[in-house]
Order: C-alpha cells, then structure tokens, then sequence
C-alpha cells in the first residue's frame, strides 16, 4: 500500500485485518519509497521476501513523486508492467480518472468518507485482489 495519509493508512489496515489480509500488507509512505520497495532499491535494497507483492493499492496526491508518475514507471518496466495497481484515492475527478485507466491502473476506487463504507470497499478490495485474483506462479508470495 502507498499512502501517505495517516488516518487511510489505519482505517485500511484495520478493514484488512478484518478480513484476515491485514498481515500481508506493507506500508510505503510517498511514491519514491513505492519505486524503491518494488525494484529492491534505495532503503529497501536488501529487502527478503518475494519479489512483488500481490498488488499495489496506489494513492495518487503521493510527496515526492505522485501516484500517477510511480503507474507510469511501473507500466514501463518489465518485471512489474503486470502488476495489479488499484487507484485507491479520494478524487473523484473525472480526469484522475481516466488518467489512472489509460495509464494502465487495473481499477480506479475513490475512498469513501464514511467509516462503514470505507471499511467494506477496503475489505472487498483485498478479498478480491489478494484471495480471489489468481496472479501468476512467478509472483509467489515466497
């Protein structure tokens, strides 16, 4: 997960952990940190595990580097142009979008504002993406 927000990072985790998914998540605060987690690079340089996480649920309003420039370096590289990348962000605009679609974004979710709402859109997220999605062989989560 990328996200810089406090408050989404918990709220998230805590859905996760609802539907038993929340052990399996890592934590990376702006877009460089994402970069850097995903190709074992800068602070994560002798990261252990496998090499690509089931999926990247990506903010877009990210510091350092934003959600839509981290899609594109994802999309262009070829050990992660397949990697599942939800949108997860509070814009509703219609460019961010389709932005985030044409980019190659697998789904565009906005974050609702109710608790509730949040916490089932999260859970049916990750049942989704992490138990019901079959990612290839070559992915394993080690």
């Amino acid at each position: 997960m990328v996200e810089d927000n406090p408050q989404d990072e918990l709220l998230t985790l805590r859905s996760m952990r609802k539907v038993n998914l929340g052990n399996l998540v890592e934590v990376v605060r702006d877009g460089q940190q994402a970069l850097d987690y995903l190709f074992r690079e800068g602070e994560f340089a002798g990261r252990t595990g496998p090499d690509l996480p089931a999926l990247v649920l990506l903010d877009l309003g990210l510091p350092r580097l934003g959600g839509l420039e981290v899609l594109s370096r994802i999309r262009k590289d070829e050990r992660t142009r397949a990697l599942p990348v939800v949108i997860f962000t509070s814009s509703s605009e219609e460019e961010d979008r389709l932005a985030s679609l044409v980019g190659g974004a697998n789904s565009f979710v906005r974050k609702p504002v109710d608790f509730a709402e949040f916490a089932e859109k999260v859970g049916r997220l990750g049942v989704y993406w992490v138990a019901v999605n079959e990612a290839p062989r070559s992915w394993s989560r080690g």
